[in-house]
């Protein structure tokens, strides 16, 4: 199931975004007994880098990331995301 979700993410994330790069983690290992985990909601980490972020504050760059996800983020799929959403110059730079 976990990477079927990965792979899921990855595609909507790739679908809706000019994307450069992706990492995606998941995290649910870390969150058992949660109230999300019972429910089987997993719980991920992404980092995307993409020219849609240029000159987006965060808080848009993660709506972007939040709208590519969709109906996934309401169901039962994914109970948390953590997001980094870097253009490729700040990508770069971090990397550096």
């Amino acid at each position: 199931m976990t990477q079927e979700r990965v792979a899921m993410i990855r595609q909507r994330l790739e679908a809706a975004l000019p994307v450069r790069h992706i990492d995606i983690e998941d995290e649910s290992h870390l969150h058992a007994g949660h109230a999300g985990a019972k429910d089987g909601g997993g719980h991920f980490r992404v980092l995307v880098v993409s020219d849609a972020f240029d000159g987006q504050p965060p808080i848009r760059r993660h709506r972007l990331v939040y709208d590519a996800m969709g109906d996934a983020m309401r169901r039962d799929t994914i109970h948390a995301l953590s997001i980094r959403a870097l253009t490729p110059a700040e990508h770069e730079d971090q990397s550096a």
